[in-house]
């Protein structure tokens, strides 16, 4: 088995384009040697708690409305092309993605990262969801086949939140400035939203020295 650990904040569009493509790829593969772990990194480490208005938002970071527009004109064009569906229209709130990335932990702990990692994409892309909120996450969990009343509990403590912020801080240390990230059996590291084919190649490669005879 390889690992592939995927370094990835659940509110950046790159991110869900990046996990939709790679999906798409590894469904040829149902014998992939994959073995997937999800890494947190914060787009917006300084986020307050509750978040802000994400029109605001937007126009802070890019300068301006006609300038966020811009910038996300190619996301809108790569989503439809990997087929993730992007209601920005819905999306109301930029979160604070601290206590979304200690349940990606916790689901880990269980075997479901990928799912609650989907999940969250679909609550934040698609629903609009504020996935900041506790009763959101729980929800999720919940979705997820977890413990929901569990999470709950642990949201509304500091459990790991020390954690995730030093795993984040680890991360940047190590030169990751974007997401997504992908590092492929810790030694290669394969940036941004690379498109399908690009990892079916990575995978028949792989698959390909994994059957070679020694």
């Amino acid at each position: 088995m390889v690992k592939l650990d995927i370094i990835s904040d659940p509110i950046c569009p790159w991110c869900y384009i990046g996990k939709t493509n790679l999906d798409q790829a590894l469904l040829q593969f149902p014998d992939h040697p994959f073995v997937v772990e999800w890494h947190p990194f914060q787009l917006n480490p300084d986020m307050p708690p509750e978040g802000m208005d994400r029109r605001a938002y937007l126009e802070a970071k890019f300068g301006g409305k006609e300038a966020a527009a811009r910038a996300y004109a190619p996301v809108a064009a790569q989503a439809e092309k990997a087929g993730a569906v992007i209601n920005l229209e819905a999306i109301h709130r930029t979160p604070s993605t601290i206590d979304a990335h200690r349940l990606i932990h916790w689901a880990g702990i269980e075997q479901r990262q990928s799912l609650v990692v989907d999940l969250l994409f679909k609550a934040y892309f698609v629903d609009g969801r504020d996935i900041s909120d506790h009763e959101v996450l729980a929800d999720i969990a919940d979705s997820a086949e977890m413990d929901a009343a569990l999470v709950t509990r642990l949201l509304g403590s500091d459990a790991d939140t020390a954690d995730i912020r030093a795993r984040d801080a680890h991360s940047r240390k190590m030169g990751v400035s974007a997401v997504p990230t992908f590092i492929v059996a810790q030694k290669h590291a394969v940036p941004g939203a690379q498109p399908p084919e690009t990892w079916v190649s990575v995978i028949t490669e792989i698959m390909e020295q994994i059957a070679a005879p020694e």
